[in-house]
């Protein structure tokens, strides 16, 4: 499926031959521009040739001209391509199955949590914080985790998560001993600090490397890569470690099995990353990052960055939105064995069935709500109707659960998942589009910090309903959140500041360049300065 996905996302005209990008056609005969002068030459002289480009309703450039075509070119005029690189895909490959890896090692112990319950003669409560653990560690991590993603780059980032995520894979297959609880719960650590490398490179990758017409595609495709394992890793377990009850050295056997298997493909993908993460690609994908690899490094303050982004009013709308909503889908898949056998005892088979139904759906809402985005560029509308739809089946979901028919909770929790999961990729790409030219990755991470945050809360609480009342009490208690969710996600506004840079419009605060120095700008160009 994946391979159908990114083939999708390879452009027609795209050529490469000898592993050399071969010479860029221009349909016009002439040139691309680079440079904050080139950028301002080339959106001035659209404006006063009144080219739609410059227009309010500006569309998108054609896939051969992503950079604005410049006028004829002349001395001290350098030629930039817009090019995109067929190593994108094997990139965005890779980090999609490491990032599966990790995402099934945190959702393994919670669908299993009857069963290390008689394993370690552990309570609920202690089985939960395995699940936990993911989202305490990220809180304190994301500042220094996202300080190293923008000031050493993608590739020490990406081989730091797929590292640390094999590293935590192998030290579970020495905690299989029914006293061994702290030597799981320090794996798992291990596993958690790895996702804080992972959570925040999908829109980052998308970015850097795939093109303006491609690039929500290319981010809901790695967001997709966390949602299958956390899929697989509803159902495969159950199957691997049944609950036999009577028989501990079985299923210490079986567990054992399970965790040697997962060190074994993160090794594998440890290796890959290594030789296939690059930095950057040669050329800019985009006039987007066209325009930020011009920015000098040492103007780049991530201090600033940090306060430009909660100064940024729709952006901290969006920021408490978003937690509430991943924060309450990371709480129905922790509790999702509880729920199911509080209401069918002896089902976790099924429940685990329906857990990989509410992902697999999710992942299709994915993709269309990622194709969505790049073909209409509607952002808000998209992340709002999705955020109602959400809370529409996740309140459909609380009064069927307990009806007695399974068949109604594996449609139900289907729905739920199309549009609760399908939102994940959207709060990313939404972030991306307001708070350009700030790093993706930035605002990623504290989106996620976010999420995890309400996470450990929405968990913490359900939990309680969950073991005091029942099911549908811890649900009520996530529906009322996400309905102030929607209320924020309401009262956002709509700024879409790298699409309009990609369109050629300069009709927004670009912060990379100060008001003042464009201004300059401007007027020495215009007196040939």
């Amino acid at each position: 499926m994946l391979s159908l996905i990114f083939g999708a996302l390879v452009p027609q005209r795209e050529q490469e031959g000898r592993g050399v990008d071969p010479e860029p056609v221009f349909p016009d005969g002439r040139g691309f521009l680079q440079g904050p002068k080139a950028w301002i030459l080339s959106i001035t002289t659209e404006a006063e040739r009144g080219s739609p480009a410059a227009g309010a309703d500006a569309r998108a450039l054609p896939e051969a001209q992503a950079m604005l075509p410049a006028p004829d070119s002349g001395p001290g005029v350098a030629r930039a391509p817009i090019r995109l690189s067929w190593r994108r895909l094997a990139v965005l490959a890779v980090f999609s199955l490491y990032s599966l890896v990790n995402a099934f090692q945190w959702i393994h112990y919670s669908i299993l949590s009857s069963v290390f319950v008689r394993f370690y003669r552990a309570s609920y409560t202690r089985v939960d914080w395995l699940s936990m653990v993911y989202m305490v560690a990220y809180v304190p991590l994301i500042l220094p985790a996202t300080w190293l993603l923008d000031t050493r780059g993608l590739r020490l980032t990406a081989l730091l998560g797929s590292g640390l995520n094999c590293l935590g894979a192998w030290l579970k297959c020495a905690s299989v001993r029914q006293d061994l609880y702290p030597v799981t719960l320090l794996a798992q650590t291990v596993c958690a600090v790895a996702q804080v490398f992972i959570l925040g490179l999908p829109s980052r990758i998308a970015a850097v490397w795939f093109g303006p017409k491609e690039v929500s595609t290319a981010c809901a495709v790695a967001v997709l890569g966390n949602q299958l394992g956390t899929a697989i890793g509803f159902l495969l377990p159950p199957v691997l470690v049944p609950n036999t009850v009577d028989d501990t050295d079985l299923m210490g056997h079986n567990i054992s099995i399970m965790f040697y298997g997962t060190a074994a493909v993160s090794t594998l993908l440890f290796l890959l990353t290594g030789v296939v993460f690059d930095e950057k690609p040669k050329y800019p994908p985009s006039q987007a990052q066209a325009v930020l690899q011009d920015v000098p490094p040492e103007d780049y303050s991530y201090k600033q960055s940090i306060i430009n982004l909660f100064r940024n009013i729709p952006f901290v709308l969006l920021l408490i939105s978003y937690g509430m909503m991943t924060g309450a889908f990371y709480s129905v898949s922790t509790l999702l064995n509880q729920m199911i056998v509080t209401q069918y005892l002896g089902e976790e088979v099924n429940a685990g069935r329906i857990g990989l139904t509410l992902v697999v759906a999710g992942m299709v809402g994915s993709i269309i709500c990622g194709l969505w985005l790049d073909y209409t560029k509607t952002y808000k509308q998209t992340t709002l109707i999705v955020y109602i739809l959400s809370f529409v089946g996740m309140t459909i979901f609380t009064f069927t659960l307990d009806i007695g028919n399974l068949v109604i909770v594996f449609v139900t929790g289907g729905v739920l998942g199309f549009f609760m999961t399908g939102y994940l990729p959207l709060g990313f790409e939404f972030a991306a589009e307001i708070t350009y030219p700030e790093s993706e990755g930035t605002s990623s991470g504290l989106l996620n910090a976010s999420a995890q945050i309400f996470g450990i809360l929405f968990t913490l609480v359900q939990g309680k309903l969950i073991t005091d009342y029942d099911p549908r009490a811890g649900n009520l208690f996530l529906c009322a959140w996400m309905f102030v969710g929607i209320i924020l996600t309401a009262l956002i506004k709509s700024d879409l500041r790298r699409h309009t840079v990609n369109s050629g419009i300069l009709n927004t605060d670009i912060k990379a360049v100060s008001d003042l120095t464009f201004f300059i700008s401007v007027v020495l160009l215009h007196l040939n300065i």
